[in-house]
């Protein structure tokens, strides 16, 4: 049963739209300042993710691991996951920073759900 949910988090988990104050992040320079030797975290999930220079996800989850691929395509961050067997399909997302210290992912090019996570 966890497994599942936290799958949902993995894909993003929905947010409500009163979170503020954010900014695209537009070209794969500036996401790579944003990301540079720091993990994006979700407290509530027990994930942590790096996403490495690379090309390269990886990560945990509740104790399993997290393995993937990224680019950077027209102004969104692509990806496909592994936790643990259990696939995350492609996808490409609008990236969003608030203060310096948090990204926000929404799937679909911005059309879609979104996950807020820290940067550690």
């Amino acid at each position: 049963m966890i497994r599942p949910l936290l799958a949902a988090a993995l894909i993003l988990f929905p947010l409500t739209a009163a979170a503020n104050g954010f900014e695209p992040v537009r070209d794969k320079g500036q996401f790579l300042s944003l990301i540079e030797n720091r993990e994006l975290r979700i407290g509530l999930y027990d994930l942590t993710l790096k996403v490495l220079p690379d090309g390269r996800i990886e990560g945990e989850a509740l104790g399993w691991d997290v393995t993937g691929t990224w680019a950077w395509r027209d102004g969104y961050f692509c990806r496909e996951m592994d936790w643990s067997g259990y696939a995350i399909r492609y996808n490409c997302q609008l990236v969003e920073v608030r203060g310096g210290d948090e990204l926000r992912f929404t799937v679909d090019q911005g059309r879609g759900d979104s996950a807020r996570f820290r940067l550690r």
